[in-house]
């Protein structure tokens, strides 16, 4: 198993990446469904094309900062992943949600804290918002003695195991590697439809990756990881003004022309990257001002 690309820190503040490059990749567990679709009962927001945020909560944002890990990941520490917990941290406070943070949680860990969370009371909640900050490859999360599948930890949180977050939107945020490869960069000039009475198990769903699949995830050790500066700042900035796939629109924008990567290490000096969202969105979610 390869070690990490960390390399020591320099007085200015080093980029580095959340990565695993190699490791045997084990079969996704079956969830064991029988349907993929749920019945559910909608409640109507006055735009139906806008997510109800008018919920006596606005939800529940999870933290899970994994820092220190066991020496037999291979996993270096991630120096800097405390700057993005404590903006994380910052950020969903003020937009209303309620803070659970864990740090260093094994695999175990972390799926009873998510299921554990999951099984809490959402039905006056307006979404749900999870934020993972680790190592990682292409599908997967490190824990602190190993990784788990992201499609296995977010789980709990579809209609079959939560049904008080259905038809919710549930939003995870993921800074970590998904694969080895580098991002050189390039040189550029400068009708409403009829309503069912179900929704899909995988509706409602939105994941926004710190990199496209593949790539590295550059984390600064004395800033944080480019993506979750962006991602705060731009919430900061835009909630109440834009809806959500504006604002990650302008994370893009900010991750790929803000920032390039600075190492002692050959050839890991002058890389780019591109979050990538997966949106299995149904409605326009803006967030409260």
């Amino acid at each position: 198993m390869a070690q990490t690309r960390d390399v020591p820190s320099v007085e200015m503040g080093e980029d580095t990446v959340d990565a695993l490059k190699l490791f045997s990749r084990r079969k996704n567990p079956s969830h064991g469904d029988k349907t993929d679709s749920l019945p559910i009962h909608i409640e109507r927001a006055s735009n139906p094309f806008h997510y109800k945020m008018d919920y006596p909560s606005v939800g529940t944002c999870v933290i899970i900062n994994n820092k220190n890990f066991k020496k037999s990941t291979q996993m270096k520490t991630r120096d800097g992943t405390d700057v993005d917990a404590n903006l994380a941290i910052k950020t969903f406070s003020e937009l209303g949600y309620k803070l659970k943070v864990a740090n260093d949680l094994s695999v175990e860990e972390m799926m009873v804290f998510l299921r554990d969370v999951s099984q809490e009371d959402h039905s006056k909640s307006a979404s749900f918002v999870c934020v993972l900050l680790s190592h990682g490859d292409e599908g997967v999360i490190y824990g602190t003695d190993g990784f788990e599948t992201l499609e296995n930890m977010s789980k709990y949180f579809k209609g079959h195991y939560c049904s008080g977050l259905v038809g919710k939107p549930k939003l995870f945020f993921i800074q970590a590697c998904r694969g080895a490869q580098l991002d050189d960069g390039i040189e550029a000039d400068s009708i409403v439809a009829k309503t069912s009475d179900k929704l899909p198990l995988e509706a409602d769903f939105l994941y926004a990756y710190s990199t496209a699949p593949g790539y590295y995830s550059w984390r600064n050790r004395q800033n944080g990881s480019w993506f979750i500066q962006a991602l705060c700042e731009m919430l900061q900035r835009f909630k109440g003004e834009l809806e959500l796939m504006q604002i990650m629109t302008r994370v893009n924008h900010k991750v790929a022309t803000h920032f390039e990567s600075y190492s002692t290490e050959s050839g890991f000096t002058g890389k780019k990257q591109i979050p990538y969202i997966s949106s299995m969105l149904t409605k326009e979610l803006y967030f409260p001002k």
